[in-house]
């Protein structure tokens, strides 16, 4: 099993959002972001917008320093 993150710093956001979670399963994670991109982002829970999160999922744990945009 490997875990996996995702990172907000790889985006820009208006709120210039720091958040990085990572969890050992893909299912975990997906609620985990999906939950911040309802309430810190503002999004809809939706299958397009759990998709494209999937598609952001990186092998391993956060870097420290933020990713270069």
């Amino acid at each position: 099993m490997t875990r996996k993150y995702i990172d907000c710093r790889e985006f820009p956001s208006e709120t210039n959002c720091t958040v990085a979670m990572s969890a050992d399963t893909d299912s975990e994670l997906l609620d985990a972001a999906v939950q911040h991109a309802v309430t810190v982002h503002k999004h809809q829970d939706s299958p397009e917008l759990r998709a494209q999160l999937k598609t952001l999922f990186h092998e391993g744990t956060p870097p420290v320093d933020a990713p270069s945009r």
